[in-house]
């Protein structure tokens, strides 16, 4: 039987106790009423169920998942990326750049909020669904899709910053500051919760296309728990779940590498939730402009010297090594990075996008490169109702066939399989390249420039046990700067219970 009054008692109370003690078990009401229904109406259930999805926009300099910090997080901490903007701005990012990082970095406290505040958000609302009474595939469906974004939430915390508090539950109003919630618990407890949630996501979510668009799918859940098992080293499993994907036939490489990146398709191809995408943040234009993960775009953009209307910040900008990594002919290089023009006369045309707008030249425009895949067009693509350029509505595409055909590959390498020569070829005629052998080396050269500036770099190398080899050269230091420093505003509430990672 359904307690209904329980539930309307703790959270009454769970959030006034939070919104006094302010920490990382924080998060917003969701609607009482809402909650209610949901345990009865599946209606309800939905909508609670599209408030875990919301998380996936926070990503300004505040709360965030996988937005503009979590960018700069993974691809300034690695060879990928450097700072940008200009040299004095935003400290706390420089501070990734050079791997003197400090426990008082925001950037990782807002990583830390914003992944605990969906983190509560997803408990929650299984805590409500669990207790449902409508039909059980329904109630499944619905749970494996909020399992699936926990999931991905803690696989992240635990790349971050190894062994973190393990909350998987709703605390009852007196728990809050108990040591179950304030301690960390091991980065294989951790990884457990992540397989635990990807395998229940695997289990119960439709293939894609049986759902609606941007909502997780079986495909998605297969995606990433094979990736999980990457990191496990667990290559079999790795191997077989990824197989599943590529087997299921809802799945294809988008001819034009350029075209994944843009928002609309070009003659059937490309655009956002295009044949390629596996799990992708939707956004969109609403009245308030609150559909997308702000900064992401803006913060990334080319930015002017002086007086030239630009696009953005200029943060997160593709470093010259990048560029040098990718072979003769390789088309995702210009599908990769805006070049910008050195100083040239008056009447030069600068750099011009695909959509017809010029970049000035050097002499007007702060760096050298930026993230052309974070780039939303302001001619082309979907006009703002207003003139903020920190809301523009771009997908981040999180999981694509390409990365499942290099987990594929990379597993089947481990294993001595031809499907590793098979896919990767398949990835690298994409890129108008000869035919290459899946050995590992050959395929984590090609993860680095398929996945160029898609936030993935840095985990990559550390997973690789190669981050001390390529990132010394930039202050990276084995046995410290593998995961990043606790942060310090956390361990303080937590009345220093939280411990803090070595060597910060």
């Amino acid at each position: 039987m359904i307690n209904i009054k329980r539930y309307l008692i703790i959270f009454t109370v769970l959030v006034t106790i939070m919104s006094c003690s302010k920490d990382f078990l924080d998060v917003d009401p969701q609607g009482q009423l809402t909650e209610i229904q949901a345990l009865s109406d599946p209606n309800a259930a939905e909508k609670l169920v599209g408030g875990v999805y919301n998380t996936l926009y926070f990503g300004e300099f505040g709360n965030t998942t996988v937005g503009f910090l979590y960018a700069l997080a993974n691809d300034i901490a690695s060879d990928d990326a450097d700072k940008g903007s200009t040299p004095s701005d935003y400290p706390d990012a420089a501070q990734l750049d050079n791997f003197t990082l400090t426990a008082g970095n925001g950037i990782f406290n807002n990583l830390w909020n914003g992944h605990y505040t969906a983190i509560a958000r997803a408990n929650r609302s299984i805590d409500i669904l669990e207790q449902s009474t409508f039909e059980e595939s329904v109630k499944n469906r619905l749970l494996g899709e909020v399992r699936f974004l926990r999931g991905l939430y803690y696989f992240n915390l635990v790349r971050f910053f190894g062994g973190v508090p393990k909350v998987i539950r709703v605390p009852d109003p007196a728990e809050g500051n108990s040591d179950e919630f304030q301690t960390r618990a091991t980065a294989e407890e951790i990884y457990q919760v992540v397989l635990e949630d990807l395998q229940f996501a695997v289990d119960n979510l439709p293939l894609k296309g049986a759902t609606p668009v941007g909502r997780a799918t079986k495909g998605a859940a297969q995606s990433y728990l094979a990736k999980v098992y990457l990191y496990r080293k667990d290559f079999q499993k790795a191997y077989d779940l990824s197989r599943d994907v590529i087997n299921s036939g809802q799945y294809s490489l988008v001819p034009d590498y350029a075209l994944i990146f843009r928002e609309n398709p070009v003659n059937g191809a490309g655009g956002n939730n295009n044949s390629e995408s596996v799990f992708e943040v939707q956004t969109g234009i609403n009245v308030g402009e609150t559909a997308v993960s702000k900064l992401y775009s803006n913060g990334q953009g080319p930015r002017g010297r002086g007086g030239w209307n630009d696009l953005g910040f200029g943060f997160n900008s593709p470093s010259q090594d990048l560029a040098n990594a990718y072979e003769a002919d390789d088309t995702r290089k210009n599908a990769t990075i805006i070049f910008i023009t050195p100083t040239l006369p008056a009447n030069s045309p600068g750099t011009v996008l695909w959509d017809g707008y010029r970049i000035p030249s050097k002499d007007s425009v702060e760096n050298d490169r930026y993230n052309y895949k974070a780039y939303h067009s302001p001619l082309l693509e979907s006009p703002q109702l207003t003139n903020n350029k920190d809301t523009k509505p771009k997908n981040i595409r999180l999981m694509r066939y390409a990365e499942v055909l290099l987990i594929n590959a990379e597993a089947a390498a481990n294993l001595g399989l031809g499907d590793a020569t098979t896919n990767l070829n398949l990835v690298r005629s994409r890129a108008n390249l000869p035919a290459s052998v899946g050995t590992i080396d050959n395929i984590w050269k090609e993860r680095r420039v398929e996945l160029a500036m898609e936030h993935d770099r840095f985990f990559d190398l550390v997973r690789q046990g190669r981050a001390s080899t390529v990132l010394g050269p930039k202050g990276f230091v084995a046995g410290r700067n593998e995961v990043f420093p606790i942060p310090q505003s956390q361990i303080d509430l937590s009345g220093n219970r939280l411990t803090q990672n070595p060597g910060y």
